[in-house]
């Protein structure tokens, strides 16, 4: 309760709005029509008189509207991104207008299987229509319009989540200022789509599935918890695994020699199971990985850069070194994709041992990221300007000596030597100084290249638009012409095979 107590974000109510209506359904993708639809959301911090500070955040497979803060003073935990939500963290609500909603087909208030059937007056049960992640975000585009928003500084979302910023960059380009998609991808790998396969297939053969309608008696909580078991392991790492249970038995020194579960990753997939059996819905979970099975950007548009072509928003890309469930190389496709087409995009692959789940716990070095992309996405639409002045305190501080050190007398020439307007690619980029001297001092539209995490998290909170990579892989995701000047100072020297770079 303490912590609650000194919580920034407080408490806070979920509201339910009425989004369609019976006599107006939605069409979905599916061809099918739904009506009503219910949407539960909540919101956090103050709407400017501009309406220019709106955030969308986009839950993930089993999350829901609340976010942060609490609903209740007798809530245990705040809402499931807490550490990145509220006044004065990275999505700062002193800043910003936080909106976020349960997504469709879900459990937590928004219309979903386990919502009344108005055709029979019972739970829809399987008689819901199948849904997909467009429906989703076209239901957040109808709450939007409900609550008289028309535009968005930021979609934010993880996972799943980041699946549906994704959708609203494609399908809304005229209406999202940035899209910051973390741990994501355009569509699931066979081998994801296997994990969801095996969690549906424990929920329909468990014998209190009822066909879907078990609302009035025991339900599949068995299969239920298997799924959450199996899916809980993919947003896992093995050595976060190993670090966490190692081979370590519950409590029994010795082997029992039983089915009894001993091991303490046993006790704690359970554990897991028996809680999310409690507060989420078998049907839902059918419902939700089913539309994540189907969100597939290259079936849809042909190819990446195709789905790609129309988006006018900045984008963020994040991943996570250790995440085996949407791995580095996917989130690397979206953004050699978006890079391909000459959008603004910058991308940075966080080393965690925390696996998928880190999207979650990885707070520092990820809230880095989004305050400092949110924050200048801001400035810019604001003043114009595309650079923020470097921050004299936090973790990018630079000591007057280090900076003394990595002085660079060449900026100067450089600078003389390139044409103002220009587009101009930084490859081994540092901390930015020099892309930054040269759109305040040149207008250039520029990018840069960077192997080092932190410099790249620190160019992010300076506004720039960097790439996490090894150039020594090679720029083939740049079309030829794409750039007037490729700088290489001071980089080529520490390069492996600088022929293949140019």
């Amino acid at each position: 309760m303490e912590n609650q107590q000194n919580n920034p974000a407080g408490l806070v109510r979920t509201e339910k709005i009425r989004v369609v209506q019976a006599e107006a359904p939605l069409r979905l993708r599916c061809g099918k029509h739904l009506g009503p639809i219910d949407v539960a959301y909540e919101t956090y911090g103050q709407l400017s008189p501009e309406k220019d500070n709106v955030i969308l955040i986009c839950h993930a497979l089993s999350g829901n509207a609340h976010v942060a803060g609490y609903n209740s003073p007798d809530d245990r935990k705040p809402g499931w991104w807490d550490v990145m939500v509220g006044p004065g963290k990275p999505i700062d609500t002193e800043r910003y207008f936080v909106i976020c909603s349960n997504v469709l087909g879900g459990c937590s208030g928004t219309t979903g299987p386990s919502e009344i059937n108005p055709a029979t007056g019972k739970p829809y049960g399987l008689d819901f229509p199948i849904i997909t992640i467009e429906d989703m975000v076209n239901v957040q585009k109808r709450l939007l319009e409900a609550l008289e928003i028309d535009h968005l500084l930021a979609v934010v979302g993880g996972s799943m989540g980041g699946m549906q910023v994704l959708q609203w960059a494609v399908t809304y380009p005229d209406v999202v200022d940035a899209a910051l998609c973390i741990a994501s991808t355009t569509r699931l790998n066979a081998q994801s789509i296997a994990f969801d396969a095996v969690g549906r297939n424990a929920i329909l053969n468990d014998p209190n599935f009822h066909s879907g309608q078990y609302h009035d008696c025991t339900g599949p909580n068995r299969g239920l918890a298997i799924a959450r078991m199996i899916g809980h392991i993919t947003y896992l790492s093995e050595l976060s695994m190993r670090n966490k249970f190692g081979r370590q038995l519950r409590t029994a020194k010795e082997y029992q020699y039983e089915f009894n579960s001993e091991f303490a990753v046993e006790t704690y997939l359970d554990y897991q199971g028996q809680t999310f059996i409690e507060r989420f819905d078998a049907n839902s979970y059918l419902y939700i990985t089913k539309a994540m099975d189907y969100f597939d950007l290259i079936r849809e548009y042909g190819t990446l850069r195709l789905a790609f072509t129309t988006c006018r928003c900045r984008f963020l890309v994040a991943s996570f070194s250790s995440d085996w469930l949407f791995t580095p190389a996917q989130s690397e496709e979206i953004v050699e994709a978006l890079a391909a087409e000459g959008k603004d995009v910058t991308y940075c692959n966080i080393e965690s041992s925390y696996g998928h789940d880190a999207f979650l716990l990885e707070a520092e070095k990820l809230g880095a990221l989004i305050g400092g992309f949110l924050n200048s996405t801001l400035l810019r639409i604001r003043t114009g300007r595309r650079v923020v002045a470097e921050h004299k305190n936090g973790p990018n501080k630079f000591k007057m000596l280090e900076r003394a050190k990595r002085a660079r007398v060449d900026y100067e020439l450089i600078d003389s030597l390139i044409e103002p307007g220009s587009r101009v690619l930084d490859l081994g980029c540092g901390d930015g100084e020099l892309l930054a001297r040269l759109i305040e001092d040149k207008h250039i539209l520029g990018e840069g290249i960077e192997i080092d995490e932190d410099m790249v998290i620190h160019c992010t909170r300076r506004g720039l638009s960097v790439i996490h990579r090894d150039i020594e892989r090679g720029l083939e995701m740049y079309p030829n012409d794409t750039f007037d000047y490729a700088v290489l100072s001071q980089t080529i020297q520490t390069l492996r095979d600088p022929q293949k770079v140019l």
